[in-house]
């Protein structure tokens, strides 16, 4: 069953109408039943079309919601249906596994690549297990060690992000959380194979930074992409957590704002409606897109993607 946004609550209303003629007219007796095709077409148009509108000018928080979305597509979807011979690599030899950050060898249309991502969970039991996304040092220390395997290899490496920011915790604090965020994005920037990051639905803080730092830095249309929340942004500036709308406005989190100030590269559109409501028609723009990015970027050398990394991030801001 499909979760409105409370922004959705005119389409939600048209929705539960429609369903509810539905059923009266299959419960009523064969002699009492009345032709609604003609109504229910109408209707159903009317909602798609208030859809539309909806989506065709979300607010920024009204986006955050959306990229928050809890049927929004996660990692283990991308696996299903884009990517085939998934073979998830465990550990980061120093301490242990991190489920929130998931990565191994893939192919995704006929290429062999490594794949490295965020995983939120679907439900509340694996939400717990991948601790909602949110990696610890093991998890951005298996992602440097993927990026080593991928280098030697000579395979691609495609990131799908998707995190609230890395776990704030004391134990990840203890094991060096900003060491092991900051070497994640130096490999990154050194990976001497193409790389190709997008930001699926969240991407906060140097969480996201750490699994993003790519030559070419793609967002879907609904995502969000910060260096904090704008719960977080709020708290700090007007001391209430209330403002968040408005922190999310100020902030340039939306993929057209950051794109236009050349922070991603690329916006992937989103079904109407968000990638919640078709799943697989979102993956399938995505790994459309990932796969022409990566057959321009099989042309280059090494020297020049390595450059081409620095000199994007050196760049942004002046």
């Amino acid at each position: 069953m499909l979760t409105f946004l409370d922004f959705e609550k005119p389409v939600a209303q048209l929705q539960a109408q429609i369903a509810e003629l539905r059923a009266a007219n299959q419960g009523a007796d064969g002699g009492d039943q009345i032709d609604m095709g003609d109504e229910l077409a109408k209707l159903e148009a009317k909602s798609a079309d208030m859809l539309k509108g909806l989506y065709a000018s979300l607010s920024p928080w009204q986006k955050t919601q959306v990229a928050r979305h809890p049927q929004r597509p996660h990692f283990r979807d991308y696996v299903e249906h884009a990517f085939t011979d998934f073979m998830p690599l465990g550990g980061d030899r120093y301490f242990g596994e991190d489920h929130a950050i998931i990565g191994g060898f893939a192919t995704l249309r006929g290429r062999p690549v490594m794949l490295i991502g965020h995983e939120k969970g679907h439900d509340t039991q694996s939400r717990i297990k991948h601790n909602f996304g949110m990696g610890k040092p093991e998890g951005y220390r298996k992602a440097i060690r993927l990026m080593d395997l991928a280098g030697r290899f000579g395979l691609p490496v495609v990131t799908l992000v998707d995190t609230s920011g890395a776990f704030p915790g004391i134990e990840a604090e203890e094991r060096g959380q900003a060491e092991a965020i900051a070497r994640s994005t130096e490999a990154c920037l050194a990976l001497p194979v193409p790389m190709v990051a997008t930001i699926v639905g969240e991407g906060g803080s140097g969480g996201a930074v750490a699994l993003a730092s790519a030559e070419r830095v793609l967002m879907f249309e609904h995502a969000i992409y910060s260096v904090i929340s704008p719960e977080g942004c709020a708290s700090i500036l007007w001391r209430t957590a209330e403002k968040a709308a408005d922190a999310a406005e100020a902030m340039k989190v939306t993929a057209q704002d950051l794109k236009e100030l050349g922070v991603i590269d690329r916006i992937v559109p989103e079904p109407v409606g968000g990638a919640h409501r078709d799943p697989k028609a979102a993956i399938r723009n995505l790994a459309d897109t990932i796969d022409d990015e990566l057959t321009t970027l099989a042309r280059q050398d090494v020297t020049y993607l390595q450059e081409r990394r620095a000199d994007r991030f050196l760049a942004i801001g002046t």
